[in-house]
């Protein structure tokens, strides 16, 4: 059994019945009174953020998991199906267990994170940035400059994003898969 000196971001625990991932931590030694661990823990199966104080040196239960590459495949009726990068296994997930479904495009690569004693997909993550191109934009407003103006595009995923008036169809951009922030032009 592990304790909360072992606590770190991305860390899986068993806690309430229920796996959860640890976001952030914190130790917190104030001046008077013991020592605790201040954490936001994100739900596996629901995907809810709760925050938690421990107190330092309670038992926590962490659980294996290991992440695999894979690719998006597909999506129908049944989930999102991803292919493993090295062994050529297909697996379908439920929309729930993938941060951020509609910044993903066929062919692109994730990270699921697999519960080793179940061999359960537990959750997908995208990489950091992805590149999508604009399918729809409306034209910006001359002169509209004061402010950093922003308009809202559409991408090749249907996800909606806010961009700079610049920004037009056709042009590749790189967004943050974390915050849905406009990161760049990509040159071509």
């Amino acid at each position: 059994m592990a304790t909360t000196a072992d606590l770190r971001n991305g860390l899986v625990i068993n806690f309430n019945h229920d796996l959860f991932q640890v976001i952030e931590f914190q130790h917190v030694k104030p001046g008077k009174g013991n020592a605790f661990v201040r954490t936001k823990l994100k739900s596996l199966t629901s995907g809810k953020v709760l925050d938690n104080t421990f107190s330092s040196g309670a038992g926590i239960i962490p659980v294996r998991v290991e992440r695999h590459k894979f690719q998006f495949l597909y999506k129908d009726e049944m989930g999102f199906n991803f292919m493993n990068a090295e062994t050529f296994d297909q697996v379908s997930i439920d929309e729930k267990l993938i941060t951020n479904a509609d910044l993903m495009k066929e062919g692109q690569e994730v990270e699921i994170l697999i519960n080793t004693e179940t061999d359960a997909a537990l959750l997908c993550e995208l990489p950091p940035f992805v590149e999508l191109t604009v399918t729809y934009s409306e034209p910006g407003l001359k002169g509209d400059t004061a402010n950093s103006p922003k308009k809202a595009i559409e991408v090749e995923t249907g996800a909606r994003i806010m961009v700079p008036l610049f920004i037009e169809e056709g042009q590749k951009i790189k967004v943050d898969t974390r915050t849905y922030d406009y990161v760049e032009r990509v040159k071509s």
